[in-house]
């Protein structure tokens, strides 16, 4: 397992891709960047909220296998599940949807699995995608 921790600041959104990029292991270029995309989601969500409006760090791990490529983002902000929200309804005119709620739902559908725990003072969102052969 490859971690890193930094500062969940969005001025860190490259560093964390790339550490991603260099630990996920034995994904095609299409399922790479479908995780890539949906981790800067996530990254992008912790940095923008979790600790509004003082500041943090946020813990990456990477795992991979002949299968899989897990994520576990974890970060001691405020307690929040974004799994308990429902989804935007992006059936309606963009003027009359609620604002927020396009990240997560873009990282659900790229990934094969999403999931949320807390775990003491620590949020840990885990997305996992699955290697194709």
């Amino acid at each position: 397992m490859n971690e890193i921790i930094v500062a969940a600041s969005l001025n860190n959104a490259d560093k964390v891709l790339d550490f991603i990029e260099q630990a996920a292991t034995g994904l095609g270029f299409k399922e790479q960047t479908q995780l890539r995309i949906a981790a800067e989601e996530v990254f992008v969500n912790i940095a923008s909220y979790a600790y509004s409006p003082s500041s943090g760090d946020v813990r990456i791990r990477v795992s991979s296998d002949a299968e899989a490529v897990t994520v576990e983002f974890a970060d001691k902000g405020k307690p929040y599940n974004p799994l308990e929200h429902s989804d935007p309804d992006i059936s309606l005119p963009l003027q009359e949807r609620e604002i927020g709620g396009l990240g997560l739902l873009m990282a659900k559908k790229l990934t094969d699995h999403i999931e949320y725990q807390r775990s003491g003072e620590l949020n840990i969102l885990t997305i996992r995608k699955n290697c194709k052969h």
